[in-house]
């Protein structure tokens, strides 16, 4: 399609709308905005539509929920609980549940799209880092992502804890426990949240504004300014067949994009209604109504606050005095210290790597993952951190099912905290390094044809074929990570050269060493392997010795005649 023109449908709406709005100039150009097309790029529309469905089905349920933690004498149609005291938070989640006509299909969907939003915006935050979208001029747009994992988190515990029952009410005593455990404030943070002693009266109410007003605003706000920044910087694209940082590559918003979205949204909605409908999901009526007297065994939290349970477990049972102060490091340390380390981590990042390397140029196409093998292996050795500690939220449950030491398990998994991302990061970046000699494989001697042949010797082999175009140009699309002015091709401080001014104080040389380390070509495509070399050199003499016109006969020996493949 050439530039200059515009797709009937574009035409026709933007003509439409300019006739009776004056909007004719501005659709035109922005429904024309192209859209690059990858089935990564879906991960984050996963988070988008699941948040819509959470705000229809919440307005749904706030009509019949009732944010009181008075307690009144359950009469409801649930047999089993009849004439139990109990909160009207909990007595009215029960009558969403059996009472209110499609109430309790409300319920799970709203529980399912909850966890799928939130799962689907740490995958998406996960593709953006492992392919380097957060780099210039995105940084502020990954800033907003990591604000609106934090924020996310927080409305998933207030809508959590919301029905009062034992389960939810479970986290909310590890909540003040933690709020308690702040030096000097954390007796008023407590009374603040709670109104009082644990559990209190207010907390409920409380969370109910959190969650239906402030902190859907939040997000409302923070998703809006995504999209926008979205807009205006333009989406980030794979490397490909004639994609460049100065172009993008795909289909127009209007009408491929929009109905190709409007599928996906019907798709992600089908889903969620499915798993609401036929996947049980939080079946407050077997917990019961919260009692600060009771507890259950086997309780987990949802995956998302997973890894902190997990951090509470694993923690030994360390106090220390300071300053007149009784610190509980056994809550305090799992509470802060993991949460910090993955948001400051992820906020850090940008520009951690732009220090490192000395990138400031813009970038609108994106990494494969094996291009950046430092990049991924610390992506990889934070996922591993993340996985340890939730697994270890259900240690119980997993000791009950497989029959295992409790305290196994435990020791197990406060070797594995430190031990695994370690070598989470060895292994990833030794696969990185393989599936680059690959790629360089693939250009120098093509891929696997599924033919065998039988060399003049003996031996058989099997015949390569010249990679795709678009295969090929997805690889050539690789960049050498950038490493600072100066270094050159890893020689300066010490090897003859004089490094620049900045690099040569005590915290320039470690800037230097890291930007070595990180940066430069591991694996040149152009890297010869001659052992490939001889197998192709042999495959051209056995096709060079093949008889003309494919007649029968034997291949071996230099009398053979020579025929075109």
């Amino acid at each position: 399609m050439s530039s200059g023109t515009v797709p009937k449908p574009i035409a026709s709406t933007s003509s439409f709308l300019d006739d009776r709005l004056g909007a004719g100039n501005f659709l035109r150009r922005n429904l024309r905005k192209i859209f690059p097309d990858h089935w990564s790029f879906l991960l984050g529309e996963i988070a988008l539509y699941t948040f819509v469905i959470l705000l229809l089905t919440g307005t749904f349920l706030t009509f019949f929920f009732k944010p009181s933690m008075q307690e009144i004498t359950y009469g409801g149609s649930y047999v089993p609980l009849k004439g139990v005291m109990m909160s009207e938070a909990y007595s009215s989640t029960l009558d969403i549940s059996f009472d209110v006509r499609g109430g309790l299909l409300m319920r799970q969907i709203h529980h399912w799209a909850a966890l799928l939003f939130i799962g689907g915006l740490m995958i998406h935050m996960l593709r953006v880092f492992f392919t380097g979208a957060y780099r210039k001029p995105r940084e502020l747009n990954w800033l907003i992502g990591v604000a609106l994992l934090l924020i996310t988190l927080i409305e998933g515990l207030t809508g959590y804890s919301l029905p009062d029952d034992l389960l939810s009410g479970a986290g909310l005593r590890i909540t003040a426990g933690i709020a308690q455990m702040i030096p000097i404030v954390g007796t008023w943070i407590t009374f603040l949240i709670f109104g009082g002693e644990f559990p209190g009266s207010d907390i409920i109410a409380r969370f109910y504004s959190l969650h239906i007003l402030l902190i859907p605003a939040l997000l409302l706000a923070l998703i809006t300014g995504h999209l926008i920044l979205m807009w205006v910087q333009k989406h980030t694209q794979m490397p490909g067949k004639g994609r460049t940082n100065m172009n993008v590559v795909g289909s127009p918003l209007w009408p491929a994009f929009m109905i190709k979205s409007g599928a996906y949204f019907m798709f992600t909605f089908a889903t969620v209604a499915l798993l609401g409908g036929l996947a049980q999901i939080n079946p407050i009526w077997l917990f019961g109504p919260y009692n600060p007297a009771n507890i259950s065994a086997g309780t987990q939290p949802d995956f998302y606050m997973g890894f902190l349970d997990g951090a509470l477990r694993l923690m030994p049972g360390w106090e220390i005095d300071f300053a007149g102060y009784t610190l509980t490091l056994s809550v305090l340390i799992p509470a802060l210290v993991p949460i910090l380390l993955l948001t400051l981590g992820l906020a850090l990042y940008p520009f951690m790597e732009q220090w490192v390397t000395g990138d400031r140029s813009e970038h609108n196409v994106a990494d494969r993952p094996r291009n950046n093998p430092h990049r991924t292996s610390i992506g990889m050795a934070a996922v591993t951190f993340y996985g340890i500690l939730w697994l270890s939220a259900a240690n119980d449950v997993i000791a009950a099912h497989f029959h295992l030491s409790m305290n196994a398990l435990i020791y197990v998994a406060r070797v594995l905290i430190f031990l695994g991302p370690v070598l989470a990061y060895v292994i990833t970046y030794r696969v990185c390094l393989g599936l680059q000699r690959r790629d360089a494989q693939v250009l120098a001697h093509g891929v696997e044809a599924g033919v065998i042949r039988r060399l003049p010797d003996g031996e058989y082999i099997e015949v390569h074929a010249p990679p795709t175009p678009d295969l090929e140009d997805r690889i050539r699309g690789k960049v050498p990570v950038p490493m600072l002015p100066g270094l050159g091709n890893g020689h300066g401080d010490g090897d003859g050269e004089v490094p620049p001014e900045e690099l040569r104080g005590r915290l320039g040389r470690l800037r230097a060493r890291m930007s070595r380390a990180y940066g430069g070509e591991k694996v040149p495509l152009e890297e010869s392997h001659e052992e490939y070399r001889e197998h192709e050199e042999e495959e051209h003499a056995v096709m060079a010795t093949r008889p003309a016109g494919g007649r029968k006969g034997g291949t071996g020996g230099s009398g053979g005649t020579g025929g075109s493949h």
